[in-house]
């Protein structure tokens, strides 16, 4: 499969695949393929539903096979980045359960639980986030622009709700509480920010969709 990834701010991704070679995106992500990719939908069992269900993504996941050499486009829904990610046993990585676009068809989507409840319930990247394991290549959606950082062992970066896109598997994830009453009432931040441990690489992301809403909130009128 060879790719370019075109359009700018607006950016979509346009895969070629060879005869027989597959895509998997979650439903909607497709848009624009030629008439010789042929689309099937799957859930991946009762198991696989469940988990996409608690994870609030799309109970079902489309596959696109090319019968002869053609080409199929992903859009990303928000203006930003489409990145290509790398994945192999030694390159998992974890990212938000809304960042993932497309992969190939040996991609693996899972559910990454972390491992203290408490940073799911008070920690603004979720309780649930995606895994992506196997091999092959997986394009994300990055909302604004990426910045990296690759954290050596025991180094942490401290990250306000949303902006982290993702990071490799070897890193770990918590929460830590904003410190001072007056901070957290004031201060604008939350009470809670997310905590990454390395070793390993991050992507941030510079507008995270929540951070938008919220300031655009105050010039919209409210229903009623």
């Amino acid at each position: 499969m060879k790719y370019t990834i075109e359009g700018g701010n607006l950016p979509v991704v346009i895969c070629h695949l060879d005869q027989d070679e597959s895509m998997i995106c979650d439903s909607g992500a497709m848009a624009w393929m030629d008439p010789d990719i042929e689309m099937s939908t799957k859930g991946g069992g009762f198991g696989k539903v469940l988990s996409r269900m608690i994870s609030n993504e799309t109970l079902f996941q489309n596959y696109y096979t090319a019968k002869k050499p053609g080409l199929i486009a992903f859009a990303s829904s928000f203006p930003g980045q489409i990145k290509a990610v790398e994945i192999s046993q030694d390159k998992e990585i974890i990212i938000q359960k809304s960042a993932f676009l497309a992969s190939t068809s040996q991609v693996q989507t899972s559910l990454f639980y972390n491992k203290k409840f408490s940073t799911g319930l008070f920690g603004g990247e979720g309780f649930v986030m995606t895994k992506l394991s196997g091999t092959g290549t997986a394009f994300l959606e990055i909302d604004g622009s990426t910045v990296e950082y690759h954290l050596i062992a025991g180094q942490q970066m401290i990250i306000d709700t949303g902006y982290l896109a993702m990071m490799d598997a070897t890193c770990t994830l918590d929460i830590q509480s904003v410190s001072g009453m007056k901070n957290k009432l004031l201060g604008g931040e939350g009470f809670f920010n997310t905590v990454v441990t390395g070793p390993g690489k991050i992507v941030l992301q510079t507008a995270p969709i929540p951070a938008l809403a919220r300031t655009l909130a105050p010039y919209f009128p409210s229903n009623k």
